[in-house]
């Protein structure tokens, strides 16, 4: 039980882990994981039918849902529905990877966004790991050990997805906290184009399509046309592979000349801005009077400023047009465009070729008239920042970790623990309620081995005619020998009162002289049999192999078991009674599917107070019924443990059933020598009505 335990846990461990750290490096970088959906959609021929909205909405949720089983699984809050929900999330993911792997339709899953790049065969096995880590826990959600109280749960859930949401909004609203690709902040353009002596080379193919007199034609750079043709777009592919730099598609090209001008502005000392509009057309003009301020201290200052966009000149004469735009704009690749900045537009600064300063167009920077006077070696934000990955990193956890753990604390010592105490309370009362009402309601006769045929009908007529005219309140069963049941059933209306057997044979048929099967005491019209009574146990030496046999042909002839545990004295004053029922269940009717086991009603008996005349008080019963019904829920789980009609079979009277009954976890009584009156049984089924 205990490697079992830790299987369970290191495998909750690893899931947590890999969905908290997929789901973030998403909500970090939503319009990365926005272009990688679209890169899925193209891939299979549906990039036309979601606008750019729904696949934004898509990444936004995506990793909310991702960090959110992480965060409880890691917590081992709702561990049933969490496991069940990351199966349902693993099963069609790890086939999706497959079919990536196999077709190779995009060259990254894009599972840990740009943090980590994983090949599809890579991504593939990784999820069939995690598929085997879910399937494990899924097994035995409750082994997993909870790292916060039940009554905090619902506080680390509601935060975390406040939490993942504000990451993706303030992503989307300036730009990622952190930068995975090859052009954050900090990075040499130059040295990040270099290819190191001797490597193999690969080579690119750019294409300009041109425009002329209403004719459109492809150009390579060896034959591009003269200034009478308009570029229309340009298009760089990769023809062979070779050492592959991480910046190895990045160029500048003059629009009017189309020629390569990458070098001549990097190698170029001093400071460069670059605005980047991948898509002039749906790119944000809000603040187009800060960029065209920002352009004029440039100016003034000496610096340089260029537009970089992958939209034709039209588009860009549309853009001058709108804003009073007059930097120079060049032409660059939409796709080296989108990495550079998850903004559109978005700004960069470089100085001596290297990356110092970043901004989205929502957080552009604005420059009183004092800072306008001033060179950029006097400013700020002329210097590459100050915060450091590890203390991006720490402000995150920090973020996290320390509201949801003052809010931990003020739940565990203000008003919010006494509302969510009320309401547990109520919870409880409705929850018994519902108890009451799904479960049945019972009072079960055991006649045992008392009352000849006539005195067994003349009882079952008295009894049938009592309850037809004072209807009970819950369901009433008479268990007889096996010489009553055909003339018992004869005179009962099955309306008001079952029929049951006391016990049946663990062979289906044969030469066993003396027993009754199964199928024959169907055959008299009864409904339910007895079993595992403890007289059966002790005087006829009844293991629970055998009745584990009895149970499966008393189930698989239609009948209702009525299954009977519980301790000796002995066992009662070495406080073992606890361990007694649990293995008394697991050897004979814990094997059963959830189907089945709905057909078992339990009958708890304290062996020390059968015909003794001792009773145990009702907390005692109470208590061990708890208990019974915490590890149908371990096994079968929460709804068929509450669905589980559990009695209480020691020496139950009219005097004191209504103490028993109206605890929530005692269902009804299994009744012995009080069955055999009238007067003394419909005393104790009446105790449903106090």
């Amino acid at each position: 039980m205990m490697v079992r335990k830790i299987a369970v846990n290191v495998a909750r461990l690893v899931i947590a882990m890999t969905f908290i750290l997929s789901g973030f490096v998403k909500a970090v970088d939503p319009l990365g994981t926005q272009y990688k959906i679209d890169d899925y959609l193209k891939a299979m021929q549906l990039g036309t039918f979601l606008p750019d909205f729904l696949t934004l909405t898509a990444s936004v949720l995506l990793s909310a849902v991702e960090f959110g089983l992480g965060i409880c699984m890691l917590f081992a809050i709702r561990r049933r529905l969490v496991s069940l929900l990351a199966l349902c999330m693993m099963i069609p993911m790890t086939a999706l990877t497959l079919w990536l792997a196999v077709a190779n339709p995009v060259t990254d899953c894009g599972c840990f966004g740009d943090a980590v790049t994983l090949t599809n065969w890579q991504t593939f096995t990784k999820n069939v790991v995690l598929l085997g880590c879910v399937a494990i826990v899924r097994y035995r959600p409750l082994d997993m050990m909870r790292f916060v109280s039940k009554t905090n749960q619902w506080i680390v859930t509601n935060y975390s997805m406040l939490f993942i949401f504000a990451v993706s909004a303030w992503s989307l609203y300036d730009l990622p906290q952190f930068d995975f690709r090859p052009y954050h902040v900090g990075t040499n353009i130059l040295k990040g184009m270099e290819i190191p002596e001797g490597a193999e080379m690969p080579t690119f193919e750019t294409t300009y399509l041109m425009e002329k007199d209403g004719k459109r034609q492809t150009f390579d750079i060896d034959h591009y046309p003269d200034s009478t043709w308009t570029l229309i777009e340009a298009n760089t592919r990769q023809l062979t592979k070779g050492y592959e730099p991480p910046i190895h598609d990045f160029y500048i090209n003059d629009i009017e000349t189309g020629e390569d001008i990458t070098m001549q502005l990097l190698e170029q000392k001093g400071y460069l801005f670059l605005l980047v509009t991948p898509h002039l057309g749906s790119a944000d003009d809000s603040q187009f009077d800060r960029i065209n301020e920002l352009y004029e201290y440039s100016r003034d200052h000496g610096y340089r400023f260029y537009g970089l966009t992958a939209s034709d000149e039209k588009a860009i004469g549309q853009w001058r047009d709108m804003t009073g735009a007059e930097y120079t704009f060049c032409q660059s690749d939409e796709t080296v465009l989108k990495t550079i900045i998850r903004s559109n537009p978005g700004l960069l600064l470089l100085k001596d070729g290297t990356i110092v300063r970043k901004w989205s167009h929502n957080n552009l920077p604005q420059l009183d008239e004092e800072q306008a006077n001033k060179s950029l070696e006097q400013l700020d934000i002329g210097h590459l920042p100050k915060d450091t990955t590890p203390r991006k990193i720490l402000d995150i956890v920090l973020w996290y970790m320390l509201p949801l753990f003052l809010l931990t604390i003020a739940d565990r010592l203000w008003a919010w623990s006494k509302w969510m105490k009320r309401k547990e309370e109520t919870n409880k009362i409705f929850k018994l309620l519902r108890k009451k009402k799904m479960r049945k309601k019972i009072v079960a006769g055991n006649w045992k081995m008392n009352l000849n045929l006539q005195d067994g009908v003349a009882l079952a007529k008295e009894l049938n005619e009592a309850l037809a005219a004072d209807k009970p309140n819950c369901d009433v069963i008479i268990c007889t020998p096996f010489i009553h049941l055909a003339s018992v059933a004869q005179v009962l209306d099955a309306n008001v009162i079952g029929l049951g057997a006391e016990n049946c044979a663990d062979k289906e048929k044969g030469a066993y002289t003396g027993e009754v099967s199964a199928e024959m005491v169907k055959s008299t019209g009864a409904q339910y049999v007895i079993l595992g009574h403890s007289e059966r146990r002790q005087y006829y030496s009844e293991t629970p192999e055998i009745l584990k046999e009895k149970v499966q042909l008393a189930l698989k002839n239609g009948l209702k078991v009525i299954f009977c545990i519980g301790e000796t004295l002995e066992e009662r004053e070495a406080n073992k009674q606890n361990e007694v029922v649990k293995a008394e269940l697991e050897g004979s009717v814990f094997n059963l599917s959830e189907e089945e086991f709905r057909n078992i009603v339990i009958a708890y008996e304290p062996i020390w107070a059968i015909g003794t005349g001792k009773t145990a008080t009702a907390e005692q019963a109470e208590e061990i019924h708890a208990y019974i019904r915490s590890i149908v829920a371990e096994k079968y789980g929460a709804t068929v443990a509450d669905d589980t009609t559990i009695l209480y079979g020691g020496s139950c009277k009219a005097s004191n059933a209504p103490e028993l009954f109206a605890k929530p976890d005692i269902d009804g009584g299994l009744i012995g020598g009080a069955s055999l009156k009238c007067a003394d049984f419909k005393g104790i089924i009446d105790a449903w009505k106090k």
